[in-house]
């Protein structure tokens, strides 16, 4: 079902919402806020001349961090495993499955099966890279090192073999090092409202 003029900038109110709520939780391990850290990545992307769905998939990889769901479970470790000199207390690396969340919640939404595909691979991506490069792993931070331990590990030879058959593997892995690299404190990137426009244009595309 198309959505009207009205119920797409219901949507986009819905969808600001809960990204600019989820900021005001720790990015734990990070120094930028999880907003920032949306924003920086959908830059990377509209510098790169990705298309619009791949520049909203990087602006919301993360919404299933934050998103209201049943699945919500915290991944839960020590924060002296992220943070040496932390105090010794149990500290969330994370939802378990948030990209699987997050997919299924923007689905519901009216987002398109691009958006959704690429929104629900960037874990899958890092399992990937964690196994095809093993340096790749030295670079993740120590929340991302712990949470990967939930996330299934490295993708087995087979896996990424696999994995590389995959129609979208080029632009799963971009979008990946786009999230990586988004965690530059104070980096000065447009702001939420700039894509205001182009989610409610994606949506009444649908």
């Amino acid at each position: 079902m198309k959505l009207s003029q009205k119920l797409a900038e219901d949507t986009v109110d819905t969808v600001f919402k809960v990204l600019v709520d989820g900021s005001k939780q720790d990015y734990i391990g990070e120094k930028i806020s999880q907003l920032e850290h949306s924003l920086q990545a959908a830059c990377s992307a509209q510098e790169a001349k990705a298309d619009e769905e791949t520049i909203l998939a990087a602006l919301l990889h993360d919404i299933g961090q934050f998103t209201t769901s049943a699945d919500h479970k915290q991944m839960l470790c020590d924060a002296s495993d992220v943070d040496p000199s932390a105090p010794k207390k149990q500290i969330s690396v994370g939802i378990t499955g948030h990209e699987r969340i997050g997919a299924q919640y923007l689905s519901n939404l009216g987002f398109s099966e691009k958006v959704c595909i690429l929104v629900e691979s960037h874990v899958p991506v890092k399992r990937y890279l964690t196994g095809k490069y093993p340096d790749y792993y030295d670079g993740l931070s120590g929340a991302s090192k712990l949470s990967l331990k939930y996330q299934g590990g490295p993708y087995t030879q087979d896996q990424i073999e696999q994995f590389e058959t995959d129609p979208f593997f080029k632009l799963k892995v971009q979008v990946r090092q786009w999230d990586d690299a988004a965690k530059v404190v104070d980096l000065q990137v447009p702001n939420l409202e700039s894509y205001r426009p182009m989610m409610i244009r994606h949506l009444l595309a649908q």
